[in-house]
C-alpha cells in the first residue's frame, strides 16, 4: 500500500452488524479507519429480506435440530453490496487462518468475510457464491462474528501504516515459522527475577542471536511440529541452540550462557 493509495476495504456479512462495527472502531483497527488505512464496512442480512419479519433462516430439509442460514437473503444481500473478493465463508470446515494468509490479504486491495449462524449455512451458498471458506481453528463457535473479528485484527495489524513500527510484526510468532522470543521490559528485576544480561548489554548482534536462540527453543517446546513444517534445524540453528540455554534460566546460574546478571539498572 503507497501513499496515497486506495484503503484496505474489508466487507463483512452479518445478523449482527453492531458487533463488528463496534470492534473495528475500537484501538488500532478504529484508528486506522479514521486515518482511511482501513475499510470496514459491515452489512446486515437482513437488509434485503421482503417479508414482515424479516427471515434469514428456515428449518433444514431431512429434519434435524436448530435452523439453516437461507441461501436467498445471503444472496441477495451480497449481489447489491458487489463486495471486493475474495469472500470467505467462516466456519470450522474452511482453511485455517495462518500468518502467511493473514500477511497475503493485508497486502492486497480487500476481501470479504460471511458470518455463519444457527446450525449452517445453506450449501447453495459455499458452493455457487462464496470464494472459499476460513477457518480460526478446530472448535465451534455460535456465528462467523467473533471469528471475523479474529481475521478483522490479524489482517488489519499487517496493513501497511496500521502499526506505528513496520517492523512491529517482523519477529512475532509465525512471521518466520516460528513462536516469537521472550520480551522484557522495566524494571530490570521483578520479585528477584531478573532480566538476562545479554538484553541489557547494549550488543546489538549478541541480543539478535540471543533472540533467535530463545524463538527456536520455544517453537521446538511448544510446537515441534512448525520446525518440522521448516524442514528441521539448520546448522545455524544447532549452533545457536548450543549457545544460548532456553529462557527462563536461573540467573545465579553462572552455566547460563547469556551470561551473568550482574549489577541490575533501572
Amino acid at each position: 500500500m503507497t501513499e496515497g493509495s486506495p484503503p484496505v476495504r474489508i466487507d463483512v456479512f452479518t445478523i449482527f452488524p453492531d458487533l463488528i462495527d463496534g470492534f473495528a472502531e475500537a484501538s488500532l483497527l478504529g484508528k486506522a479507519r479514521r486515518n482511511g488505512l482501513l475499510d470496514v464496512r459491515a452489512h446486515d442480512l437482513r437488509s434485503e429480506t421482503r417479508d414482515p419479519h424479516r427471515s434469514v433462516d428456515d428449518a433444514p430439509f431431512g429434519g434435524g435440530a436448530g435452523m439453516v442460514l437461507m441461501a436467498e437473503p445471503v444472496f441477495a444481500c451480497v449481489e447489491a453490496v458487489d463486495p471486493p473478493r475474495p469472500l470467505f465463508l467462516l466456519g470450522p470446515g474452511g482453511r485455517r487462518l495462518d500468518q502467511a494468509l493473514a500477511r497475503d490479504l493485508a497486502a492486497g486491495e480487500g476481501f470479504s468475510l460471511l458470518c455463519g449462524r444457527y446450525e449452517g449455512v445453506d450449501a447453495r451458498v459455499a458452493r455457487h457464491l462464496v470464494d472459499d471458506e476460513l477457518s480460526v481453528g478446530d472448535y465451534v463457535l455460535n456465528g462467523g462474528e467473533v471469528a471475523a473479528m479474529v481475521v478483522l485484527e490479524a489482517v488489519g495489524r499487517l496493513v501497511p501504516g496500521v502499526m506505528g513500527n513496520q517492523t512491529s510484526g517482523d519477529d512475532e510468532s509465525f512471521s518466520d515459522g516460528l513462536l516469537e522470543y521472550p520480551q522484557y521490559t522495566r524494571p530490570a528485576e521483578f520479585r528477584g527475577w531478573a532480566v538476562p544480561e545479554v538484553l541489557r548489554s547494549g550488543d546489538h548482534a549478541r541480543i539478535a542471536r540471543w533472540r533467535r536462540a530463545q524463538a527456536l527453543h520455544r517453537t521446538l517446546e511448544r510446537r515441534p511440529d512448525l520446525v518440522a513444517a521448516r524442514g528441521g534445524l539448520t546448522d545455524e540453528d544447532q549452533r545457536l541452540l548450543a549457545e544460548f540455554a532456553a529462557d527462563p534460566v536461573d540467573p545465579a546460574d553462572p552455566a547460563d550462557p547469556a551470561g551473568p546478571v550482574g549489577p541490575v539498572g533501572p
